[in-house]
């Protein structure tokens, strides 16, 4: 991106939360917290300051399936953050010392987490849906294993899942390719070893479980109505476009089906959103009615409605609607170099790397009779039905 001011430099590991085994969790994140507080030659906070020099930042992020490192900086600035992040992430000292504050830390952020009723209620509806699969379990941990984790626990995890073979490296802006894969090359990304056979995740398919449940929280303002479906894993990328339109038709601004009926003609509902989540061992869709608890029967039966007619009752200017609206979204997400470096990083990491492009070509394959197929996945009888109800 030769006219782009900044650069970014990403890496990416498959190691989120599935690959915690049962005494791990908590780790993965725990680990993403830890690798900021002291490092191969960086004093805990070194990092940070010599990044923010130069008028740059970095962040990172634990998901499901992989953890993210990334850093912002002016061009002059990539030198120094293939120097400095590599070290960072793969040569953590995990400091006995710092270990414990950041535990406390990480503990905090539990703890706000469960004080706040929208995340109960999501983290309930995907232990309901998703069972024992790994994508049931909150990425943060529970408490008790979070107070039990040492550094020798936390660098072994490290071990077995930061390895050549399970990472991936972005970078996005104007730049000598040659002379950044040198950069890196002379780091401990060049000296990373792969990984054990035996020490690989083995993924296995999530299978939903639907059912209609009911929950009661306090400090909830108003009721929700939640609906989560199983879409496609995230490598299925043709299947998961078609899921993505329909998503976008449901609930993509005041025109689409569900905003328009269920918001501005009747008045049932505060707020309707769609979400997939795009994930390897199985996507999710994600329904959110935020409503008045009084209001929550008729809005089932309309939704309920509204979804089992879905099969005849699309409309070929809703599917034109909804092409434009994602391919717009497509384009205008990739005008950062931080957007461009993720999303090939992610695809990097997972074994499908393809042209920025390929989500328009994806897309024009989606034909009405296509979706109108797809829609009986959508019906409510298939999905996890979570009424969340004020205390």
């Amino acid at each position: 991106m030769a006219d782009a001011p900044v650069v970014t430099l990403d890496l990416w590991f498959q190691a989120g939360s599935l690959c915690e085994g049962d005494a791990e969790s908590g780790l993965a994140h725990f680990l993403e917290h830890m690798v900021f507080k002291g490092s191969d030659g960086l004093a805990p906070g070194e990092f940070d300051h010599r990044i923010e020099s130069v008028g740059g930042f970095s962040n990172a992020a634990t998901g499901y399936d992989e953890v993210n490192y990334h850093a912002v900086l002016p061009r002059d600035g990539l030198a120094l953050a293939c120097d400095l992040l590599p070290r960072l992430v793969l040569c953590p000292s995990l400091d006995a010392e710092e270990f414990e504050l950041e535990r406390q830390v990480v503990l905090e952020e539990l703890a706000q987490s469960e004080d706040q009723p929208e995340e109960l209620a999501f983290q309930r509806l995907l232990e309901l849906a998703c069972g024992a699969h790994g994508y049931g379990r909150a990425i943060l941990g529970q408490r008790s294993r979070l107070r039990a984790h040492t550094p020798g626990a936390m660098e072994a995890f490290r071990h077995r899942h930061y390895r050549s073979d399970r990472s991936a490296v972005a970078v996005a802006g104007c730049f000598d390719p040659d002379e950044v894969l040198a950069l890196l090359d002379r780091g401990p990304l060049g000296r990373l070893a792969p990984a054990d056979a035996t020490d690989r995740p083995h993924p296995g398919r999530l299978t939903l479980s639907p059912g209609e449940h009911r929950l009661r929280l306090p400090r909830l303002e108003s009721a929700r109505l939640l609906l989560l479906w199983a879409c496609p894993p995230a490598a299925e990328a043709d299947a998961l476009t078609g899921h993505d339109l329909m998503a976008t038709l449901l609930a993509e601004g005041r025109r689409s089906r569900l905003v328009q009926h269920l918001r501005e003609e009747l008045d049932l509902v505060e707020s309707v959103d769609v979400e997939i989540h795009p994930l390897e061992e199985g996507s999710l869709a994600v329904l959110e009615c935020i409503t008045g608890v009084e209001q929550l029967p008729r809005l089932r039966q309309e939704l309920d409605c509204l979804l089992n007619g879905l099969t005849e009752g699309i409309r070929q200017e809703e599917l034109q609607r909804a092409h434009r609206l994602l391919r717009h979204g497509h384009t205008f997400g990739l005008e950062a170099t931080s957007q461009v470096a993720h999303l090939l990083g992610q695809q990097t990491l997972q074994g499908r790397l393809a042209p920025l492009d390929a989500p328009l070509e994806r897309l024009e394959g989606w034909t009405l009779p296509r979706l109108q197929a797809l829609a009986d996945l959508w019906r409510p009888e298939r999905a996890c039905c979570l009424e969340v109800l004020p205390a």
